[in-house]
């Protein structure tokens, strides 16, 4: 019991002001900052409508032999589901006419179909080999895909440093229990929300790929977009670079220019 009279009377303000003070909100999860983090990363690219750009890609085995091919790439902006994406190859003779079509989707599988000039043929990617080489590249069709927010979940990791910049650290866990991975880690830095580094695991959760993203350069005084994305395989020492040029934005793509009965004609 307080029997001085000052003392007592400083107990008895101080517990006014505690029942008086509003209760502290719960704090925030891991996961919750994580998915937070991720919707705003997906909230500054939004309204870019179209773009197209021109990519050089570039294969290197594990012995530094390098092969060099060029493609186009559309991304039509879907406002209620994934985007529409078509992917058409130039050069070298072997490969030209080759395309990839894209539709992704928030939920559910995504669907692509790849059409091969040399077969005439239109094939369907099933969700099944989406962990599968992109035309034998290290980037699997599943990279290929626009990546929506509502196709992972979340755990915010830390703030850290990365190559002189602030960055977010999160982890994100493909939704999908085809997909090849079983978690990626993702570095993007604090002031545009920009992706910088991914580490990819594979479906025993050990260390397979990681890819880089440097030359950022911004369009529409919005939307940024990288001039290099290189995809490094840990266990077998390949790599794949692609090298982005000429983006051009809000061209006009319609939904009919992503069709599967124009695949052919794409070139």
């Amino acid at each position: 019991m307080i029997h001085h009279p000052i003392l007592r009377t400083f107990a008895v303000t101080a517990l006014a002001v505690a029942l008086l003070a509003p209760a502290p909100s719960a704090a925030i999860t891991p996961e919750e900052r994580g998915l937070e983090i991720a919707r705003e990363r997906d909230r500054r690219d939004l309204g870019f409508s179209d773009f197209t750009a021109e990519l050089v890609m570039t294969l290197r085995n594990s012995h530094g032999e390098q092969s060099v091919r060029s493609l186009s790439s559309s991304t039509l902006e879907q406002e209620t589901d994934g985007d529409k994406s078509l992917v058409v190859f130039d050069s070298p003779k072997d490969i030209d006419g080759t395309a990839l079509l894209t539709f992704s989707h928030k939920t559910g599988d995504d669907d692509q179909w790849l059409y091969l000039p040399a077969l005439k043929r239109v094939k369907r990617i099933s969700s099944s080999n989406k962990s599968g080489p992109f035309v034998g590249s290290e980037f699997a069709y599943e990279d290929i895909s626009s990546q929506e927010v509502e196709e992972y979940t979340y755990k915010y990791l830390r703030d850290d440093q990365l190559d002189g910049r602030d960055v977010f650290v999160i982890e994100q866990y493909p939704t999908d229990p085809k997909s090849g991975y079983t978690r990626q880690i993702v570095w993007l830095d604090q002031d545009e929300y920009r992706v910088w580094k991914v580490d990819f695991h594979d479906r025993k959760d050990a260390p397979l790929k990681t890819l880089t993203y440097s030359g950022y350069q911004q369009y529409l005084d919005k939307h940024w977009r990288p001039d290099r994305m290189e995809m490094v395989n840990h266990q077998t020492g390949k790599s794949t670079v692609l090298d982005w040029t000429a983006y051009t934005f809000r061209t006009g793509l319609q939904d009919a220019d992503f069709n599967r009965a124009t695949l052919a004609r794409a070139r």
